[in-house]
């Protein structure tokens, strides 16, 4: 069973749920589950080290942040990833992946 992340405000910065679909024609954000979900369509294989480098190389694109500011906190093995942002809010990145979407 997948675990339930949320978009969050932390101390300094935020998390983002992330659920990553393989092996897509492309990079791009889907649209948001239920829960505040963000899922991710990627080029990359299920290689986990590849797949992971890329995913956070296209968010740091779609949010606008240096890669080095994002991290993989927990889910690096599976297709349900938590990521750290530091230096934006929860508010802030949920609008840049909004605007994506359109």
């Amino acid at each position: 069973m997948p675990r339930k992340y949320v978009l969050h405000d932390g101390r300094r910065g935020s998390a983002l749920a992330v659920r990553v679909t393989p092996r897509a024609s492309r990079n791009q954000i889907v649209g948001v589950m239920n829960d505040g979900t963000i899922k991710v369509h990627l080029a990359a294989g299920p290689g986990d080290d590849e797949g992971n480098a890329e995913l956070l190389e296209f968010l740091a694109e779609v949010l606008g942040v240096p890669r080095t500011r994002m991290e993989i906190v927990a889910g690096e093995n599976g297709r349900d990833k938590l990521i750290s942002i530091l230096d934006m809010d929860a508010q802030t990145a949920h609008q840049r992946i909004v605007a994506h979407m359109d």
